[in-house]
């Protein structure tokens, strides 16, 4: 049977969504059912990946940038997957190594963690540090934290415990099957545990073929600035980095 011509196949070249696959009869075309599977098996390696945790603090190290391995109550991956309440909490060893380090009061924790990608943190977390931490000049930073078995909300305990005023946490996002590998951000302002997700504000889809480093860069810093301003984040924290940004470049010319 003759294949069944799709003229939506220019749209494909606009996104990595999975459009006009086209069909031979009933049935997709066998390069579009390999290319399922391939992407759907990645999707699912992505998730029960391990971080490579010596060669983001190699990294680090190379950069003169100070850090902490911590990690949650979530002893093995398998326990993480099936209970995220633990991996949103610090193992009492992590918040023990925290308090006795004496770091003093900062004004930012950043804190790497695997999350359900942690192929996206050692992709993307050192390229986009490399854009942001200039960004901060004349702000206190405590030790970044690179956590295994860690959710977004560790990033309050993690913040609180180093007394700072915002909280940064860079984090694999679940996979899909055009993105394995995207990293996200999550910024709380006075974090403590027990914050929900309405206190966050959140920049994702960071990879390759997504949002740039830079642009994400440069929107963290801005949020980071309105943050400290008006002592706020998450919802009450209006995100107007584009339109402020617009304004700037007009003011140019």
């Amino acid at each position: 049977m003759s294949e069944v011509s799709n003229p939506w196949e220019k749209l494909k070249d606009f996104t990595d969504a999975r459009i006009a696959l086209g069909r031979t009869g009933g049935s997709l075309k066998t390069q579009e059912l390999l290319a399922f599977r391939k992407d759907h098996a990645l999707a699912k390696d992505a998730v029960w990946a391990d971080l490579d945790i010596d060669s983001l603090r190699k990294q680090l190290e190379d950069l003169q940038i100070p850090s902490m391995l911590l990690s949650s109550q979530a002893k093995s991956r398998e326990i993480y997957i099936k209970r995220p309440d633990l991996g949103r909490k610090l193992s009492e060893d992590s918040f023990a190594e925290i308090q006795n380090s004496k770091v003093p009061a900062s004004e930012i924790s950043i804190i790497l963690a695997d999350g359900l990608s942690a192929n996206a943190i050692s992709l993307h977390a050192i390229p986009f540090l490399q854009e942001f931490l200039p960004k901060l000049k004349g702000l206190s930073i405590a030790p970044i934290s690179i956590v295994s078995q860690g959710r977004v909300a560790i990033s309050d305990e993690i913040g609180e415990s180093f007394s700072s005023k915002i909280s940064i946490i860079l984090i694999g996002e679940r996979p899909g099957l055009s993105s394995p590998y995207s990293m996200g951000i999550y910024l709380t302002y006075n974090p403590k545990a027990g914050n929900t997700d309405e206190k966050r504000n959140c920049i994702s889809n960071i990879r390759t073929g997504g949002l740039p480093y830079a642009y994400a860069a440069e929107k963290l810093a801005f949020l980071c600035s309105e943050a400290l301003r008006l002592k706020l984040s998450g919802v009450h924290l209006k995100d107007t980095f584009d339109h402020h940004s617009l304004k700037n470049e007009s003011g140019k010319n």
